[in-house]
Parts: structure tokens; sequence; C-alpha cells
């Protein structure tokens, strides 16, 4: 079973993420923030990431930046999911190494083609 680990600071947003990639057959892991996500790749390397924009601490541009100097034994497919839709955000986010994008709020749909288009599902 592939592994997703669910990247937001909105307990909420953890929550729905969670139910939509469960009914996918994909396993679930949640991060509050970038750094916590980053400590937990560098345990065990999800095979996707869905990755918050916007959080305390770390934010997710942050963790894509840092992404490449950590001691990954692979590196995690990125599915930036955000509020931010401007097109200087979608092009920074596919610049830094993000793989897809995806708008809040997402429907099981949605994440679904972005996890088939990274070719995790």
């Amino acid at each position: 079973m592939k592994n997703c680990l669910v990247v937001d600071d909105s307990k909420v947003i953890r929550k729905v993420a969670r139910h939509i990639l469960e009914s996918l057959d994909l396993s679930v892991s949640e991060a509050v923030d970038g750094r916590d996500a980053l400590t937990q790749c560098e345990t065990s390397v999800p095979d996707v990431v869905l990755l918050d924009w916007n959080m305390p601490v770390m934010s997710g541009m942050e963790f894509l930046q840092a992404l490449p100097d950590a001691n990954l034994s692979a590196r995690p497919k990125i599915i930036f999911c955000t509020t931010e839709n401007g097109i200087s955000h979608i092009k920074a986010a596919v610049e830094a190494g993000a793989d897809e994008y995806v708008m809040k709020p997402f429907d099981r749909e949605t994440l679904e083609s972005k996890l088939t288009i990274v070719g995790v599902i």
C-alpha cells in the first residue's frame, strides 16, 4: 500500500484529506508544518506529500526548498494543496519542485486525478 503524508496546519483539512486518501487505498500520516514533515520524511519517505503552502514554523515552499538537502532514500512526489491560486504561486511551486498543484477546497475526484497524474495510483 502506498503512503501519503498530509502536511497542513489545519486539523480539519488533514481529516478531510485522510478520509479521501484512505478511500483511495492509501495509508496516511500527518504533519502539522513543514519542519514536522521533513523530520517524518527523513524517518520514512512517503510515496507522495500533500503539502499546504501557508503554515507556521516552516511553510510548504520552505519544505520544498529544504527537501533536496534532506537525507532521503528517495524523493516523494509533491502535490501542493493550497488556496494560493495566482499563476505566480503555481509557477513558483513547480519551479521549486512540486509535481502537481491542487486548489482548496478539493474533492475526491480532483485529488484522485492529481494522484493518477503523478503515478501514485
